[in-house]
């Protein structure tokens, strides 16, 4: 037996224990959660084969008591001695993704990332948010199966591509290739077809989040997207943080999201507070270059579950709706090179080089901070792409 002993302000503490699935040399991966700098076996911790498995899928199924009953019981585990079995050192394990992802949604929840593209691209507009922005949260559905785990490589993907001044489309790898700092929801329990989720019941079936980078082709979605919109630039690659931070770990974090005007439908009205106060950072080759703030997005995770149901449309266990690039009103709190840099015409200083879109060997990462309970803070792990040549 063994006693962890972690600091009460460390990110990954009893406040806020994220879910992960983990492997060490000659064992399947399994459900483990994170304690500090330790990865914790739940199936050891708990006697529960629930989580002898590669997948949170099979406990995220058994619904938000279930979720609350095993977040009381490793709380109270880990006040105690634990099995030394159970226990593996960060950086001794292999970090898989963490669900099997069935659907995914992404969104396009920030009013200043999609005013900041309106002007880009609609200059003489009057509102640069399309008409029906602020009456529903705009989005597409997307490619589950091109969904990975941080630290993978990101091939640059290939497609037509066409410049205003080309007479005709070319075909090759992607010269401006971007990234998307986003959130990712993960649906726990889904809902059958023809029965929305109402906003009231969006924690019954919101299981966690996790950090979500969109890598975005954005020569590719330009001559695609008119008139269904992104397809190949985006198909290619979404990379997820190896931990799912719990809803349930979240409660102190929620703030009021900005007013809403025009007043939304019914379907859309918030019962509650629903905004979430997450810190996102944004490395470009080690350098910090963004912190966009969650807290700042319009439609709310809520929100969002409630309108890709209110159709009529099912949802089901590790389904997967992201936000959208998070971006704030100032310029160091852009979620996409594409504004930052001011669609290229406005360059950053990378490491004492002026940049614009990614090159090959490139590497970005997302980090992330919530506030916890009693002035403490939680990690989220982090979300780390490095981009590879086509052909690699």
């Amino acid at each position: 037996m063994t006693t962890l002993v972690v600091p009460t302000d460390d990110l990954y503490g009893l406040q806020n224990l994220p879910y992960g699935v983990y492997s060490v040399p000659g064992q399947e991966p399994g459900v483990g959660v994170r304690y500090g700098d330790h990865v914790v076996d739940l199936a050891r911790l708990l006697n529960d084969e629930t989580f002898a498995t590669g997948s949170l899928n099979p406990f995220m199924a058994q619904g938000r008591a279930r979720w609350i009953a095993v977040r009381a019981a490793i709380i109270e585990a880990l006040t105690g001695d634990v099995a030394a079995e159970a226990v593996h050192e960060l950086d001794a394990v292999v970090l898989h993704l963490p669900i099997e992802v069935a659907d995914y949604v992404d969104f396009y929840a920030s009013e200043h990332h999609a005013s900041n593209m309106g002007r880009l691209f609609r200059p003489g507009s009057a509102d640069p948010l399309s008409p029906n922005w602020r009456h529903l949260p705009i989005g597409y559905h997307g490619r589950s199966a091109s969904i990975v785990v941080s630290g993978t490589d990101i091939m640059r993907p290939a497609g037509q591509r066409k410049d205003p001044a080309d007479a005709a489309p070319v075909f090759g790898p992607s010269t401006r290739l971007d990234i998307e700092a986003e959130l990712g929801f993960v649906v726990g329990t889904g809902n059958p077809m023809g029965q929305p989720i109402p906003v009231a019941e969006a924690e019954e079936h919101l299981f966690g989040v996790v950090l979500f980078n969109d890598w975005s082709a954005r020569d590719i979605q330009a001559w695609e997207y008119v008139p269904l919109g992104p397809n190949l630039g985006k198909s290619f690659a979404c990379t997820v943080s190896a931990w799912v931070v719990p809803m349930l770990a979240l409660q102190a974090a929620k703030v009021s999201i900005p007013v809403q005007k025009p007043a939304v439908l019914p379907y859309l009205a918030l019962d509650r507070v629903w905004g979430l106060d997450i810190e996102i950072v944004v490395e470009w080759n080690g350098q910090v270059v963004s912190r966009p703030p969650y807290a700042s997005m319009y439609w709310s995770p809520a929100q969002m579950l409630a309108h890709l149901t209110v159709n009529g449309a099912p949802t089901r266990t590790g389904d997967l709706f992201a936000s959208g690039t998070i971006s704030g009103p100032d310029k160091n709190q852009r979620g996409a090179f594409i504004e930052l840099t001011w669609n290229g015409a406005e360059p950053v200083d990378v490491n004492g080089r002026p940049r614009t879109f990614l090159e090959d060997g490139d590497e970005v990462v997302l980090r992330a901070t919530a506030p916890g309970p009693g002035g403490t803070r939680l990690g989220f792990g982090e979300a780390r792409g490095r981009i590879v040549p086509n052909p690699p």
